[in-house]
């Protein structure tokens, strides 16, 4: 999966993408304080999957329209990073369609809505 990292995805979950295999560009490696509407302009670009800690790009990216050939994930898992990186890449190796979806990940469950069509 190609992904998008935002630079509030801690250092831990990154690598531990990585390791599952995944294709991620972190914006705190290359983009540090880039705009929310940056970085959707950029996974859209590169044809990438948002992932985020950050509630703010799900407002952004309806209010923007953002195109739904990208996706955003936002990541609301508390626990160690052990927990959190676990149960991320846990919930990426299920069979779901991120791509066109603002989808929530909790410790408890994976919320899907649609992003409206641009």
């Amino acid at each position: 999966m190609r992904i998008l990292a935002n630079e509030n995805l801690p250092r831990a979950v990154v690598e531990a993408l990585r390791a599952e295999g995944h294709d991620v560009s972190w914006v705190w490696e290359g983009g540090r304080g880039s705009s929310d509407s940056s970085i959707l302009d950029r996974a859209q670009r590169e044809d990438r999957l948002v992932a985020t800690c950050d509630k703010d790009f799900g407002d952004l990216a309806f209010r923007s329209r953002t195109p739904a050939t990208c996706g955003v994930i936002l990541f609301r898992i508390s626990g160690s990073l052990d927990v959190q990186s676990r149960l991320i890449c846990l919930a990426l190796r299920g069979p779901a369609e991120w791509r066109g979806r603002f989808t929530t990940v909790t410790n408890e469950r994976v919320r899907m809505r649609p992003l409206p069509p641009p």
